[in-house]
């Protein structure tokens, strides 16, 4: 199997299992051999500024931080994840600061488009940043929702059009 490029018109996806179920690395860097991984549950899919979009959050204090603002392109990755649930666990659990995340799990880097993602990949989206910004706990109208930063950062949110899309097949 190997990625090919597919249409976002001619996914039929949950966005709700796809995220929040299945979990998804996001993944930036200049090459297969200077990049950094992380996996993400959170996040949407929708339109924006007319443009098909994925909207992430991202830390400060995460290693993948640094490489998506030095980016202008990240990929999200998405897996089997009755086969790569441990892989997707590791690697949201693991810094890359640490430990050479694909070497430990097994996992394949390669380029799609000039961007570094995995052969394993089920499904990948190539995105290019629009807008970024800092979560502000002054705008939370449930704040309840301020449980999620009692010890660690506000999420830098990343609203980026997907500008490519590849499949495994």
């Amino acid at each position: 199997m190997s990625l090919v490029k597919s249409s976002l018109e001619s996914l039929k996806v949950n966005p709700f299992e796809l995220i929040g179920k299945d979990w998804y690395l996001i993944t930036a860097g200049k090459s297969v051999s200077d990049y950094n991984t992380m996996t993400a549950s959170w996040g949407s899919l929708g339109v924006m500024w007319g443009k098909n979009v994925f909207t992430c959050g991202i830390r400060p204090n995460r290693h993948t931080f640094g490489y998506v603002e030095e980016s202008e392109y990240f990929t999200m990755s998405f897996f089997d994840t009755d086969k790569y649930r441990d892989m997707l666990s590791f690697c949201g659990t693991k810094s890359g600061r640490d430990v050479d995340k694909a070497k430990e799990t097994g996992i394949t880097p390669c380029e799609v488009e000039g961007r570094v993602t995995f052969e394993e990949a089920r499904l990948v989206f190539v995105c290019r940043k629009l807008y970024a910004q800092d979560i502000d706990s002054d705008c939370f109208t449930d704040k309840d929702n301020l449980k999620f930063y009692e010890k660690d950062p506000h999420h830098r949110m990343y609203t980026s059009e997907i500008v490519a899309v590849y499949e495994n097949r």
